[in-house]
């Protein structure tokens, strides 16, 4: 029987996995959702689980895909850091506990929160495709019409 990081290793790609499992973190504006910004949600590439929205998806300029907030805040984690010599804090997934990336007090908004997220933790789900995939509840964040 396989253990769950030999399945790991196979299911993500080598920085998929650095990042996820060894709380790795990928090259600034050298990932995959930095600089994109289409309609759609963000999931865990792990559990497969919601975790952040377009909606709240801005460019703080760091060559990270930054987020105000968690779709599903029980989702994500925070958690004390003082690796590399400084204080931070770091989110993680619940379900899979990926390491995500960490929260900063810098952002704009209400909460003032930047949850700035490595790519390599995230799968993308276009809007278009919320229905076939299974999130078809987060439709609704992006029906303009509806306040």
């Amino acid at each position: 029987m396989m253990s769950n990081s030999e399945e790991l290793k196979k299911k993500l790609n080598p920085m998929q996995y650095e990042v996820t499992q060894n709380n790795g973190t990928e090259p600034p504006f050298h990932n995959e959702y930095w600089n994109e910004f289409k309609d759609g949600i963000y999931v865990d590439i792990v559990s497969g689980k919601p975790l952040f929205s377009s909606t709240d998806k801005y460019d703080a300029g760091c060559g990270w895909p930054s987020f105000t907030r968690p779709i599903v805040e029980e989702e994500v984690l925070e958690k004390e850091d003082y690796s590399h010599f400084m204080v931070r804090t770091e989110v993680r997934s619940k379900t899979a506990d990926s390491h995500l990336g960490h929260v900063f007090n810098d952002g704009p908004g209400p909460s003032g929160l930047r949850y700035c997220i490595n790519s390599a933790a995230l799968r993308f789900i276009p809007v278009e495709k919320l229905e076939e995939e299974g999130y078809g509840k987060y439709f609704k964040l992006f029906d303009k019409t509806l306040d």
